[in-house]
């Protein structure tokens, strides 16, 4: 069996994103002729026609569309082993790095995290934008360079992910509150007005099915779209909120705070990132803050 040609995967990346023999054929400076012939060679090796004829412009097959994220990724990795190790200079650093997070994660851990990144880097910007979803589109397509969350079921496996931090649900009262004193049992709890956290809108979470088994189910009396929100209802009302302790330490301040009378598991928040930016020193200097400063919170 003869040694495939390598540079084909070059030729295959760029067909596949521009799906036009003539669009590709000019982001390699080649001719559209002898663009033509390195998809003939890509079919003939493939044993699949890859592009495929649809009115007056191409089409990708199942195939095709099977092998373009693959295929640019091993473009990527290619291309990363071939460059020449770059010299990170701090002070001449002019970047704008790109994080999703959680309010909740900026106002506890930004105003660190910014700190820490000006001092050696006096160039470099943080943009922080929110997170309204788990969909990792933004990370792929580089618009995002870092992202924080819990990993769930729609998070795309090409992603690198390392553990941030553990945190657990509490509950949380203004002062003088009546939770705020005596023993809280799992009834007296659900007795309570409650304020339901939910992107979506859902009306029940972990701690109702940690509930129901007791034959008890919460009072919500409203829902809203972030523990940042949650906190200032319940600061300014009788209501509770159930919010994750470290991820809203600073939100929590002059509250009382105090542990569930349910047990719910502990969730796992993790920074996670496109591994086309696994070797760029910029992107390793502020993947390494995020985690120094993250372990400070500990």
């Amino acid at each position: 069996m003869s040694t495939p040609d390598l540079n084909l995967l070059v030729t295959l990346d760029v067909l596949l994103a521009e799906g036009s023999v003539a669009r590709a054929a000019r982001r390699l400076r080649l001719s559209p002729s002898a663009m033509s012939r390195a998809l003939a060679r890509l079919r003939e090796t493939m044993g699949d026609p890859l592009l495929v004829r649809a009115g007056r412009g191409l089409v990708p097959t199942p195939r095709a569309i099977e092998l373009r994220e693959r295929v640019s990724q091993l473009v990527q990795d290619g291309k990363a082993v071939l460059r020449p190790t770059e010299t990170l200079n701090l002070k001449q650093l002019d970047r704008t790095f790109t994080l999703r997070t959680s309010e909740g994660f900026v106002e506890n851990f930004g105003a660190e995290l910014i700190a820490r990144v000006g001092a050696e880097a006096p160039g470099a910007r943080l943009c922080f934008v929110q997170k309204p979803d788990k969909d990792s589109t933004a990370l792929r397509d580089g618009i995002v360079d870092l992202e924080t969350g819990v990993v769930g079921k729609t998070t795309a496996q090409e992603l690198r992910v390392q553990t941030l931090f553990r945190d657990r649900f509490i509950g949380v009262v203004r002062m003088g509150h009546p939770f705020s004193q005596g023993d809280l049992s799992p009834s007296r709890f659900a007795a309570g007005r409650h304020i339901g956290v939910s992107r979506r809108g859902l009306g029940e979470g972990p701690i109702d099915e940690a509930l129901k088994p007791l034959g008890l189910g919460r009072q919500i009396v409203t829902i809203v779209g972030g523990f940042s929100t949650a906190l200032a209802l319940a600061r300014a009302s009788d209501l509770i909120a159930s919010v994750p302790e470290r991820h809203t330490g600073n939100l929590r301040a002059g509250m009382h705070s105090f542990p569930l009378p349910v047990t719910i598991p502990e969730v796992t928040v993790s920074l996670l990132w496109h591994p086309r930016l696994d070797a760029d020193p910029a992107h390793r200097w502020l993947r390494g803050h995020v985690r120094d400063v993250c372990a400070v919170f500990r």
